[in-house]
């Protein structure tokens, strides 16, 4: 696995980008080849990081990616989960010109019972956010936003989760789902009403990973790419008396044996630790899953991207061009 422990040490590797400057287009080689941008676990520190990601953003713009994903963590977990703050995020997201798709992450719902983001009650910090970012489901965010399926809308018995997505592009399938940071939100603190929310939620990924898989074997996709939060590691436990499989291990064994049916490359997109890496993804039995790459992005106070691209006629499919950003190293 490549992990970034520091980001000057990689530098000449990377794209690296001055936000003012133009950008040369390195497009991808074959007919059906597109690239897209990542982003996410930011902004943290508030109000400086916001000059950051508006940085970010205008490098982002200048690449003009197929689409950009978000993986969630729109702020910190200590800072305030109030409207306002929400609605800024919102706000500024929408500043990218191509499509934005967005997928939720925990530090703007689970951990907003903590004092110093407001202890609000989580779950209605999500029904705030799902009323914010996903006031018209079956469509992106960003200045030219494109049509998805929602499952919200294709699938009546879960229409409360429209935040979970898919697409189809070039022959490549894009799936979000809402799998959040903090042991997929199923927290010991409040127990029942976390645990009754979980069962839920998890119950629709679930099922939207299944059918996600299933369509993509109709369709005969040459790729699938799922972009969520979380970063499927014990370690990251808020609560170390969880068993791992509280929260992820269903969602893994659903990714095992999907990608295994579907006989094609795939990609799992996420954030939650904030270094850039790629790697494989471990199986419930800590086994590394055939077929399948782990990118995680940037975050915190590391305010970059990813930019990947795909050529879905070739062996490899999936290429990665960490985006840095040489104004948002100075801390």
């Amino acid at each position: 696995m490549v992990k970034l422990l520091t980001i000057t040490a990689l530098c000449a590797t990377m794209l690296v980008l001055q936000p003012e400057k133009s950008v040369a287009q390195t497009a991808p080689h074959g007919p059906n080849a597109f690239d897209f941008a990542v982003m996410g676990d930011m902004p943290y520190k508030l109000p400086d990081d916001y000059t950051k990601v508006d940085r970010l953003i205008t490098v982002i713009n200048r690449l003009k990616p197929a689409f950009t994903l978000h993986v969630g963590d729109i702020k910190s977990g200590s800072s305030p989960c109030t409207d306002e703050v929400f609605k800024r995020a919102f706000d500024q997201l929408q500043t990218i010109e191509g499509p934005l798709v967005y997928t939720i992450g925990d530090n703007e719902w689970t951990d907003c019972h903590r004092k110093e983001a407001g202890g609000f009650d989580p779950r209605e910090r999500l029904l705030k956010i799902r009323e914010i970012f996903f006031a018209k489901p079956g469509q992106s965010l960003g200045k030219t936003p494109m049509p998805l399926e929602s499952q919200g809308l294709v699938s009546p018995e879960f229409k409360t989760y429209v935040e979970n997505t898919r697409f189809v592009k070039n022959g490549v399938m894009v799936v979000g789902v809402h799998i959040p940071g903090s042991n997929n939100g199923f927290e010991a603190l409040d127990p029942v009403a976390a645990a009754t929310e979980f069962a839920a939620r998890n119950t629709a990924n679930l099922a939207w990973i299944s059918t996600s898989f299933q369509k993509a074997k109709d369709i005969q996709a040459k790729a699938l790419v799922m972009f969520i939060q979380a970063d499927f590691d014990e370690s990251r436990l808020a609560n170390k008396s969880l068993p791992r499989e509280s929260g992820f291990t269903a969602t893994v064994n659903a990714i095992e044996t999907g990608v295994k049916a579907l006989g094609r490359p795939m990609l799992l997109i996420h954030g939650d630790e904030h270094y850039f890496s790629v790697g494989p993804l471990l199986n419930a039995k800590g086994k590394a899953i055939p077929g399948v790459t782990k990118v995680m992005t940037f975050g915190e106070g590391e305010v970059h991207g990813v930019r990947i691209t795909v050529d879905p006629d070739t062996a490899s499919v999936f290429g990665f061009s960490p985006i840095v950003v040489p104004e948002n190293l100075a801390n």
